[in-house]
């Protein structure tokens, strides 16, 4: 197990199976020292969650929509994984970007989106702290509550 996944382990946290494209496209993609993510949901085994809301979110569901966000960071996590081998190989995350399906009136998608900043931070220190988007959309893919990129800087 690598440090970083040992580090994820000792906050609860589990990298989870690659989840398989829905059409045309790879979950990650290595360009020289860079790694960029295509969007991942909450899934958790092959499974939208129930509680990332579940569509829209507004301030009652904001909570588990930021559980959603540690979910879909897990994924873009094992999405680099499976291009770079070992998460020991990421030097640093630069860019989150994170879209919430949100209710009208609803401004609070940067507190979504710290459930998973928080998790890269856990994976990776400070080198986990990156620049990041939260950016408030009406509809997402099979009606998700959230949606992630990640782009990282590896060592190679």
């Amino acid at each position: 197990m690598s440090e970083t996944e040992e580090r994820l382990c000792n906050a609860g946290l589990a990298l989870p199976d690659i989840a398989n494209p829905a059409g045309i496209y790879v979950p990650a993609l290595r360009l020289d020292n860079l790694v960029f993510t295509s969007g991942q949901l909450p899934f958790v085994e092959g499974v939208l969650m129930e509680q990332g809301g579940r569509g829209k979110v507004n301030e009652i569901n904001q909570a588990q929509a930021a559980i959603a966000a540690r979910v879909a960071a897990l994924n873009a996590l094992a999405a680099v994984k499976s291009v770079v081998q070992d998460l020991d190989n990421v030097e640093k995350v630069l860019k989150l970007t994170v879209f919430v399906a949100s209710e009208s009136f609803f401004t609070n998608q940067h507190i979504v989106a710290n459930g998973a900043s928080a998790v890269l931070y856990e994976a990776f220190g400070e080198n986990g702290k990156h620049t990041r988007s939260a950016i408030g959309v009406s509809e997402l893919p099979l009606g998700a509550s959230l949606e992630l990129e990640l782009v990282v800087g590896c060592s190679f």
